[in-house]
């Protein structure tokens, strides 16, 4: 998927039901500091993998809720009014509309659940 930013974004999906999804081994093998991966179509929602170190651009999502959870590493969340602090095992839903940005200070890797028509560019 092209883009202005420096983002690795595969919108594939990588993964067929009743298949084993092998995070640490998509983590060992990823070389980018910004990289998505759809890993598997649920309905008409997708479970995307994030791993991250550095900011992502703000941007809002009009038609879509997302839902960010933190495996290891720390995620920010910027909203408008405030920050969302993320640690392993700990998720939130951003709700369609609502500009944010996030951030990781450190690498981090997370699952993303959103729909399937969702462009992670946001509309901008």
């Amino acid at each position: 998927m092209g883009n202005k930013y420096n983002y690795n974004q595969q919108m594939n999906v990588m993964y067929d039901h009743l298949e084993l999804i092998d995070v640490p081994a998509i983590v060992a093998a990823c070389k980018d500091k910004w990289f998505n991966q759809t890993l598997t179509q649920i309905n008409s929602s997708v479970a995307r993998i994030g791993i991250v170190e550095g900011e992502y651009h703000w941007h809002k999502h009009d038609n879509d809720d997302e839902f960010f959870f933190v495996l290891e590493g720390k995620l920010f969340i910027d909203l408008e009014d405030k920050v969302l602090e993320l640690n392993p095992m700990q998720g939130a839903t951003i709700t369609k509309g609502v500009m944010h940005r996030t951030r990781a200070p450190q690498k981090t890797v997370m699952l993303m659940v959103e729909t399937a028509a969702i462009d992670p560019i946001g509309d901008e």
